[in-house]
């Protein structure tokens, strides 16, 4: 075994000794429990320092990197009460001024010091979206109906003191605001009405670019898929979302959100009834009488086309013929499967929905639903996980 305990000072000099008197360095080690790294740095130590070389080092770094003179703290903590929106580069910035010759912390080392007072302002973790649904930034469509914008323009509040949740849909390669609905509240069936009104009038788009909030998606869900969006995927619609923190991926339709902005809620009506009055007058406006710059001063109603995919309210009936086993998922989010009394939980948006199951191996299930895999299930404990 390695240097005993107890007596780790004459096992040292012991060996030593020994060394000294001749014998191999390999054949100590190997008797002393230790490798001949170990035993050439005591061998080096002793016959630089002597037996003092003998002594454990202390492993104290020579210069601790996130320790601050006292002097120092304090001023960076009043930089940063007088000057709260400086972050740790501006702060040295402001050190290097007032101290000029003392040696200055890096910015890791103040912002360290800041975080550890309570002075650094957290960013909220956002839990990523699914990266299958992103739009292809770089596309273009070619044809009126290939991609339709959607989104909430900004509440605001209306002469009554309620709010507005404006809903707008238009067509990407036209810009013909196929919609703008006054909405008291952005929930999933205030919104699939909007939406079943343009399906009955314009046809179903190939795909419908949103952002990643609710009611279009949601980021608690698998693959961040919301009610309104498993409804689209039903109906052959492509989702195609922006990133977060990127709504110039969608910026045509942000561009005509600023406009309706300032021709229908400057000021806002008294009620929802006056709102939407001028909410309907802006679309007919928008899209027959005023000339866009991006269409050779055209309106969007001479470019536009209705789709010729028609809307049915009956959804295609979803079909698994590769997986083993069918099931619907239960108005809990759960779904039954195989014994008695055991199920495993896949969310409320997937309520009344049929998922497939297809067995791997090693009591491993992959579920899937359409075209999508969702993850997988043992079916020993039935614990699901997800694919991503």
């Amino acid at each position: 075994m390695p240097w005993k305990v107890s007596h780790v000072m004459n096992e040292r000099m012991g060996f030593i000794v020994r060394l000294e008197s001749g014998e191999r360095m390999t054949d100590l080690c190997r008797e002393y429990g230790i490798s001949r790294k170990t035993g050439y740095k005591f061998w080096e130590r002793y016959r630089e320092y002597g037996p003092s070389g003998l002594f454990d080092e202390s492993r104290r770094p020579d210069r601790l990197a996130r320790r601050l003179p006292a002097e120092l703290k304090e001023f960076i903590i009043q930089s940063k009460l007088i000057h709260p929106t400086w972050g740790a580069k501006k702060l040295r910035v402001e050190l290097e001024r007032a101290r000029q010759g003392v040696r200055i912390p890096t910015v890791g080392t103040i912002h360290c010091w800041l975080d550890e007072n309570g002075l650094v302002k957290k960013r909220k973790r956002r839990r990523p979206s699914w990266s299958g649904f992103y739009c292809n930034k770089d596309a273009k469509s070619e044809n009126p109906n290939e991609v339709w914008c959607a989104d909430f323009k900004g509440e605001f509040k209306m002469g009554s003191g309620k709010y507005c949740y404006p809903l707008t849909i238009s067509d990407h390669y036209s810009r013909y605001l196929i919609g703008c609905e006054g909405l008291d509240r952005p929930t999933y069936y205030a919104s699939r009405g909007v939406f079943e009104a343009a399906f009955r009038a314009y046809g179903l788009p190939k795909a419908i670019r949103t952002d990643n909030g609710q009611p279009f998606a949601t980021s608690r869900g698998l693959l961040n898929l919301s009610r309104l969006s498993i409804w689209w995927l039903r109906l052959g619609i492509k989702i195609d979302r922006t990133e977060r923190g990127h709504p110039e991926q969608n910026g045509r339709h942000e561009r005509m959100h600023l406009t309706l902005k300032q021709e229908t809620t400057r000021p806002a009506g008294a009620n929802l009834l006056q709102q939407q009055e001028r909410f309907d007058a802006f679309v007919d406006e928008y899209n027959n009488r005023r000339p866009h710059e991006a269409l050779d001063m055209k309106c969007p109603a001479d470019i536009y086309a209705q789709s010729t995919r028609q809307y049915s309210e009956e959804l295609p009936e979803l079909e698994y013929p590769l997986h083993d086993i069918v099931r619907v998922v239960s108005p809990g989010g759960t779904v039954p499967f195989v014994g008695k009394n055991k199920a495993f939980f896949l969310g409320s948006a997937f309520v009344g929905q049929k998922i497939g199951l297809r067995e791997l191996k090693d009591d491993k299930w992959i579920v899937s639903f359409m075209n999508l895999n969702l993850g997988y299930v043992d079916a020993k404990n039935c614990r699901f996980e997800t694919v991503v």
